[in-house]
């Protein structure tokens, strides 16, 4: 998964890519308990491009995304968001499997 660089690069990718953000940080139990099948979903979801977004290294994107609760996932289109799966809560793979399905 590529790693978010910049807010330009957050702003370029959403107008530009079908991606989905995935807003995450290192000391985030729940972000780490998703990282052994992230791959597995990348692979199965490869229309989109995924982008890891440092919670504590882009806080202002975060705030300007409504994002309060980490892991979380938007997913845009050439600007247009196209849904949210945004909580504190943990998410399981079928989780966010469905989230991407429902897309």
């Amino acid at each position: 998964m590529k790693k978010l660089e910049s807010i330009e690069q957050f702003n370029e990718l959403k107008n530009n890519e079908k991606v989905v953000f995935l807003f995450s940080a290192d000391w985030c139990p729940d972000c780490r308990f998703i990282e052994p099948f992230m791959p597995e979903v990348e692979n199965e979801f490869s229309q989109f491009t995924f982008i890891y977004v440092d919670r504590d290294e882009f806080i202002e994107v975060c705030a300007e995304s409504d994002v309060f609760g980490i892991p979380s996932f938007i997913a845009y289109e050439k600007g247009t968001e196209l849904g949210r799966f945004v909580s504190k809560d943990r998410k399981t793979k079928e989780e966010i499997e469905n989230f991407l399905k429902a897309l």
